[in-house]
């Protein structure tokens, strides 16, 4: 298969992340932040204390079907994932270390566009005939776009993007990773992998939404602070080449011209090949613009809009900001970018933040990294079939068909474990543009209400203050 669609799927791949997607992405995120007067820099703080608060663990009777911090955890196991270990690497080899700078540009300015669509989301949502919560910017484009023509188009071409999307990078780019971590590190066939892992989603995923937050609730919390104390661990193992990767990076990052050498070996690239698979790949991590979190958020029982916006804003700086981060930094002063693995070709992917991590903790590094990819992605792939069944949902207006999408869903993790590599992040990146650039017209054409809904909360809660 890789052979007949490879090709194609990485020349439209190379059209669809062209200039005009990368100057989109972030420029929404530039004119929201602005438009917003910083606000979401400015509450950055706020948020992470308003997230870890009880308000935002205990919402007694409030409108909603999980807590707004199990909404949270949700939308992060659909976001921290492979996309934080395996999406880095693969970032810093195809466009050089230099990718991490641009993947953190990028989240900062997501920051305000995650903050956007989350809020949009919980304003605009409904209840479905279950009685349960349905909304996400399909919803918003709907109801809040004046134009109801084109809002009920742009609606229905995102949930129809969604869909495809939930299956690219929500499943079989995360299947790929958990079926290859497992046989590089223990050898199991990928085609045991992709049977078991099929057969857990589906047991899951049958028991709605409340099955999959108490499932996340529990593994990306756990997961994330081991990684990070393991990543912190082989930083501190390499902490004499920090200095010249952190060098390295921002040195790739700004180069005009295909540079290399140091510590990323051969590996050449320059500052358009840096920007574009380092805002690609973020975008991959903390989906900052794609919408996927606010189908999410419009879950949470919260009565301020406001508050849900802040609260899974703040998923962009952990996924980013923080967990990439170490990763990134972990891979840079290891020495192993750049390298070769037994087949000539340069490590990437999980094999590259794996043979890092054994640089200092030597073959268990490897285990360890191969459990955190198996269980992130997997909390991923739950994640993502919440979202993608919402959108499902939304093109069909019923959920007689939810069956039917849950078992497409669990069968597709096993083609996922068992094709390649290049072919899921081609048709992933693919999908994360087309799902993509509905949204983000969505957010400039409500930008301005966005800033006034942020701007109205930051009245009401000073003069609580005062």
């Amino acid at each position: 298969m890789s052979e007949l669609f490879g090709p194609f799927l990485s020349a439209v791949d190379d059209f669809v992340w062209g200039q005009a997607m990368l100057v989109l992405l972030v420029g929404t995120g530039v004119i929201l932040t602005v438009r917003t007067g910083f606000l979401p820099w400015k509450n950055l703080i706020f948020a992470v204390r308003l997230t870890f608060g009880r308000k935002s663990r205990k919402s007694g009777r409030k409108a909603g079907d999980i807590s707004p911090f199990s909404a949270l955890t949700t939308s992060l196991a659909s976001t921290i994932g492979t996309g934080n270990i395996v999406g880095v690497a693969t970032a810093m080899v195809a466009g050089g270390p230099g990718a991490l700078v641009w993947m953190w540009l990028s989240a900062a300015f997501g920051l305000a566009t995650k903050f956007g669509e989350c809020m949009l989301a919980v304003k605009y949502r409904t209840v479905n005939e279950k009685g349960e919560m349905a909304g996400g910017p399909m919803y918003t484009m709907k109801a809040g776009i004046k134009n109801r023509r084109a809002g009920a188009v742009l609606g229905w071409l995102f949930a129809l993007f969604t869909v495809l999307a939930s299956f690219g990078i929500g499943n079989m780019t995360q299947g790929n990773s958990i079926s290859a971590a497992l046989f590089s590190t223990f050898g199991v066939p990928a085609e045991l992998t992709a049977v078991i892992a099929s057969i857990l989603v589906l047991i899951i995923v049958v028991q709605g939404i409340r099955a999959i937050s108490a499932v996340s609730a529990v593994i990306v919390p756990v997961m994330a602070v081991f990684y990070l104390a393991l990543g912190l661990i082989v930083i501190a193992g390499n902490i004499r080449n920090l200095p010249e990767g952190i060098a390295m990076i921002f040195r790739m990052a700004f180069s005009l011209r295909a540079a290399g050498g140091g510590l990323c070996g051969s590996i050449t690239a320059s500052m358009l090949q840096s920007l574009r698979f380092g805002i690609s790949r973020g975008v991959f991590s903390n989906e900052a613009g794609m919408g996927s979190a606010a189908v999410t958020a419009a879950a949470a029982r919260s009565d301020s809009p406001v508050e849900q916006g802040y609260i899974n804003m703040t998923g962009t700086f952990w996924d980013t900001l923080v967990i990439c981060t170490v990763t990134g930094l972990a891979i840079a002063c290891s020495g192993v970018l750049g390298t070769v693995g037994p087949d000539g070709a340069y490590l990437d992917g999980a094999s590259l933040t794996i043979a890092a991590f054994s640089t200092v903790l030597g073959p268990p590094g490897g285990c360890f990294i191969s459990v955190g990819i198996t269980l992130f992605a997997f909390s991923t792939i739950l994640g993502w079939e919440y979202q993608g069944e919402k959108a499902f949902e939304y093109l069909f207006r019923s959920r007689r068909f939810s069956l039917f999408y849950r078992a497409a869903f669990s069968l597709a993790v096993y083609v996922g474990c068992t094709q390649t590599l290049t072919v899921v992040w081609s048709f992933s990146d693919i999908a994360n543009a087309l799902m993509a650039v509905p949204n983000l017209i969505c957010l400039l054409l409500l930008s301005r209400e966005i800033a006034a809904d942020a701007r109205e909360y930051e009245r009401s809660k000073k003069s609580v203050r005062h």
